[in-house]
């Protein structure tokens, strides 16, 4: 009986000690290179915009690093990229804003931006696709500079609405 409870064992464990093959992962690297030729045009700025924004140091860096983005052609230089807007957004944050410009709706615009510039870094730290973070960015930013077109058409008097006297 032991013999045989013995053998047992010994077949069991030569059973499962039995060598697989691993089944080979392919990974599509068109996916995961950054596709620019898929990028959004930059929005325009209207005239009276600009020239508010001519004289923010902090959104004309933005705006200079998301131009270098935009030539972006590969996924290196998208890291390069992102890492500098990302750099150049927190200035832009900690840093005052023009006084049309100082609302909420700037501001909140920027976090969405921040959002997706983290996203895209980390869709390239861990090799997924660059290409739909980086355009959902890319719109986020847009929604930002057509923000700053909405607040200089803007015909409505916040004093006049919020003076409760």
């Amino acid at each position: 009986m032991r013999k045989l409870l013995s053998i047992l064992v010994l077949l069991s464990v030569l059973a499962s000690c039995k060598k697989t093959e691993k089944a080979a992962v392919e990974v599509n690297t068109e996916d995961l290179e950054f596709n620019y030729q898929k990028m959004p045009e930059k929005a325009e700025i209207n005239p009276e915009a600009t020239a508010i924004v001519e004289n923010w140091r902090q959104f004309k860096d933005l705006n200079a690093s998301v131009d270098v983005l935009y030539k972006a052609t590969n996924n290196e230089d998208l890291a390069l990229a992102v890492d500098d807007l990302i750099e150049k957004e927190k200035r832009m944050s900690e840093g005052g804003y023009p006084e049309p410009f100082d609302s909420n709706q700037i501001k909140s615009r920027q976090t969405v931006m921040r959002t997706f510039l983290y996203k895209v870094k980390a869709s390239i730290m861990e090799n997924q696709p660059t290409t739909e973070p980086t355009i959902q960015m890319l719109e986020a930013y847009n929604n930002m500079r057509e923000q700053l077109n909405v607040i200089m058409n803007s015909q409505l008097d916040k004093k006049l609405i919020l003076d409760e006297t």
